[in-house]
């Protein structure tokens, strides 16, 4: 099974703006950062302008957050890099003639629902600007180890 970066990556991209905002803001920096590609970079930037978390301008290296950082919420990240997909998949290829094969999917479908809806309130919770706090606090631990 593969999973998704692309929820960790943006967020990483958010941060590293705010943190970074007087500093080398381009793609090929970021991706530096993230140990990926510039061009993943360029396409989760893509997907935050879109969803008006973030702010470019083609052909310069200046991307800003596009509203405070404690108004940036992980379900917004969430919604702008994931749009309609799910936490959790249920396996639709299994034997409608098992009692278990026949039933499992609703059954999981209903539980995994209510993962979705407490996940997703939590995410609401959870600001960019906190996270933010968060990296810088423990690179003052690690500096100080």
């Amino acid at each position: 099974m593969r999973y998704s970066h692309k929820l960790s990556d943006a967020v990483h991209i958010l941060a590293y703006v705010a943190i970074y905002h007087d500093d080398d803001l381009s793609s090929a920096a970021i991706a530096a950062s993230i140990e990926s590609n510039p061009a993943l970079v360029r396409r989760l930037m893509g997907a935050l302008r879109r969803a008006e978390l973030l702010t470019t301008q083609q052909g310069s290296a200046t991307p800003q957050l596009a509203r405070p950082a404690d108004r940036i919420s992980l379900l917004d990240v969430y919604h702008a890099v994931e749009a309609d997909t799910p936490l959790l998949h249920v396996d639709d290829k299994t034997n409608p003639a098992c009692i278990v094969g026949g039933n499992i999917q609703a059954t999981l479908r209903g539980a995994y629902a209510e993962v979705q809806d407490a996940a997703e309130r939590q995410m609401a919770a959870i600001t960019l600007a906190s996270l933010i706090v968060d990296i810088r606090q423990r690179e003052q631990q690690r500096n100080h180890a």
